[in-house]
């Protein structure tokens, strides 16, 4: 008698999500012909990059960006300031009395401040003003706005009907503080869903802007943007969540850390991408990358235009793009033509941390306790990673200090920082966990935890589980403050520290910019082997025993070395800081000055790993450690060439090439090898 009405409900059930469904995909399609609608093409394209303001090292770390009038206001997230810069690029505004700055927006030329460091919103006018949260006070909670909490609210947009919308980061929701009153728009959890209001779910969401009558959200968590509509149902309008750079079609595109987003007149949505700028929109919606994916700081033609973790972007009253270019200390502008500042190659070196600068920053110690006690040093800045062959693609740099230590051994921050990256924390129980702090990075530790994992109970740490109850991942919020001494962590089966000192595109060698109690080098380093080779990689030979070697053509010196520091055993091998050569004359006497060629003063650029290592170079944590340089190769900084045996200032005859190899700490080895230059 009953199965007929069961039949009969699930009729109807089936009816109702077939009918969802449609509007759900009905709105979609509106969506995409009204974006194709509003994409106009009557409007010059955005072209152009310059440098608006910051070569004066003014800034801590711009993130945020807002305009009122002819006024672009950035946030200062390091600072706790907001600055206000004319068209020019003078500052004509200064205003303190933030924490962590970072999302800005505008309301009836009213500035609205997002400040995770403080859990809270203000506005400004002309003082910080609360205007939701508890200040200082982390968690979750909807109601009055004065008694809300949010969890580091790092976006935020304002509708022209007054509401204020948030990006309560690492609560993984949108919030609303509209009538006096906080509510919840969407989201409830970490993780990735589309679907309506807390049915949806993001990860680490930051950056949020108004498109028309909807909200557009960076879900930086899940390399997604995504779009919140006015009734709470939320779903993806780009990225695969893959999280590597690839334009395309907008669901089958992916993104790798998108963190600000803004909507021009003509309804195109522009995005803070990792290191890159990248837009959606086309007749039919694409996202394409307007600028180099790459690391780095160059104005020009906006295909070869380089960024240092763009954050915060809005458009002026003349339609350019500023942006805040946060690793880079700058404020960029993106336009339709080429007016304003290109920042020069001297400009940008002065605005890099110095060593002696970075080295007195802070007092003298170790990454363990006691802070003054000696350590083992496994690894230096510029080591190969991988093995070198043809047939390898992955071999990188390393761009650290490794400090051995024992396997469960707590680690502990060198300085006072505070967490300025919405994503600082990485790699969650994998051998490369990791937080980057803004001067310093540390890599290979369990964070926040004991080495059976077990949480330390700082709150600074925000764990998640699955549903089992295990730990599945940490996040460290932007604004978290640290002390030197206190704990990061403890020590992975890595069993070492790795240090990264420096800024992000400006890591140095950490035996220079570094104050380490104790460390000594008396121990020149060792050359092994010194080989020739022609231009095609052709061994050179001597025809007879004893007999010199004859330079006929363009010639490569590669000289197998290692270094050591005091206290290493032998088995501890270390890359060397700085190599070279020089050539003499019969009698040995120096026909010009050594030619340093390669150094590890900076970190180089990954692309430069093969101009440094020859074949069969290897060293990591495992099998033997083998650098084979090639002295005639120019590696420095940015800098990297090829070269060869310099012959054009000495003429044929007999000579004998001397070969240099230097560590940090001035101790020289050379080996001679008896040439014959025709």
């Amino acid at each position: 008698m009953n199965q007929p009405r069961i039949r009969k409900k699930v009729t109807i059930k089936n009816s109702l999500f077939a009918i969802a469904a449609g509007i759900f995909l009905l709105a979609i399609l509106v969506a995409v012909y009204w974006f194709a609608l509003s994409n106009r093409t009557d409007r010059p394209p955005l072209i152009h990059v310059s440098t608006i303001a910051g070569i004066d090292a003014k800034f801590g770390e711009p993130f945020g960006v807002a305009q009122i009038d002819n006024i672009s206001y950035i946030s200062d997230g390091l600072k706790g300031m907001i600055f206000g810069i004319d068209t020019r690029g003078t500052i004509v505004s200064e205003r303190a009395g933030f924490d962590t700055p970072s999302g800005l927006a505008v309301h009836k030329n009213t500035l609205l401040v997002a400040d995770p460091g403080r859990n809270a919103i203000y506005k400004l006018d002309p003082s910080p003003t609360l205007i939701a949260g508890i200040e200082q006070k982390r968690g979750f909670a909807d109601g009055n706005a004065l008694s809300a909490i949010f969890n580091g609210p790092t976006g935020i947009a304002a509708g022209p009907d007054g509401k204020i919308y948030v990006s309560d980061t690492y609560n993984d929701r949108i919030r609303v503080i509209d009538g006096g009153k906080v509510t919840t728009v969407a989201g409830s959890v970490k993780g990735f869903g589309d679907g309506p209001g807390s049915a949806a779910k993001f990860d680490t969401p930051t950056g949020i802007a108004i498109w028309n009558d909807k909200l557009l959200i960076a879900d930086t968590g899940n390399r997604r943007i995504r779009v919140v509509e006015p009734y709470g149902r939320v779903w993806t309008l780009a990225g695969s969540g893959e999280g590597q750079l690839k334009d395309g079609l907008l669901l089958s595109s992916s993104l790798v850390h998108p963190t600000g987003i803004a909507v021009d007149a003509a309804g195109s949505i522009f995005i803070t991408d990792g290191n890159a700028i990248r837009m959606i929109g086309g007749s039919i919606p694409v996202l394409m990358t307007l600028t180099d994916e790459n690391r780095g700081a160059k104005d020009g033609n906006r295909s070869k235009a380089l960024f240092n973790r763009p954050s915060g972007i809005a458009f002026d009253n003349n339609g350019d793009l500023v942006i805040a270019d946060s690793e880079n200390r700058l404020v960029r502008r993106l336009s339709a033509n080429s007016k304003g500042h290109e920042i020069t190659a001297n400009e940008i070196d002065s605005l890099r941390d110095k060593p002696e600068e970075f080295r007195s920053a802070a007092p003298a110690r170790w990454p363990y306790d006691p802070p003054t006690a000696k350590r083992d040093i496994a690894g230096t800045l510029g080591e190969v990673r991988g093995e070198v062959s043809t047939e390898n693609d992955s071999v990188w740099f390393h761009n650290g200090l490794d400090i051995a230590g024992a396997y469960g051994e707590t680690a502990r921050f060198l300085r006072d920082e505070k967490v300025l990256r919405p994503v600082a924390a990485e790699n969650f129980a994998t051998l490369r966990e990791l937080i980057r702090m803004p001067t310093l990075g540390y890599i290979h530790i369990r964070l926040g935890r004991s080495e059976s994992s077990v949480p330390f109970g700082d709150e600074r740490f925000l764990f998640e589980k699955d549903g089992s109850g295990k730990l599945s991942g940490v996040r460290v919020p932007r604004g978290a403050k640290f002390k030197a001494g206190e704990p990061i962590g403890t020590l992975n089966a890595m069993n070492h520290v790795h240090l990264v000192a420096g800024r992000s595109g400006s890591e140095m060698n950490a035996l220079d910019a570094l104050s380490l109690p104790g460390v000594s080098d008396t121990r020149p380093p060792v050359i092994e082997k010194v080989t020739i080779y022609d231009q095609n990689w052709n061994l050179v030979e001597t025809s007879t025993p004893n007999s010199r070697i004859k330079l006929t053509g363009n010639t490569r010196i590669v000289v197998k070395a290692y270094d050591q520091v005091d206290g290493n055993s032998e088995r501890r091998r270390l890359g060397v800081y700085k190599l070279g050569y020089q050539i003499l004359d019969a009698a040995k006497n120096p026909i010009d000055e050594p030619k340093w060629t390669i150094k590890f003063d900076r970190m180089p650029p990954n692309d430069a790993v093969r101009f440094v290592y020859a074949d069969k170079s290897h060293s990591g944590a495992t099998g033997e450690t083998i650098f084979n340089y090639i002295v005639t190769n120019f590696v420095e900084g940015d800098e990297f060439r090829e070269g060869f045996v310099d012959k054009g200032s000495v003429g044929s005859g007999n000579f004998f090439l001397k070969v240099l190899a230097s560590d940090y700490f001035g101790n020289v080895s050379s080996s001679e090898v008896d040439i014959e230059i025709q």
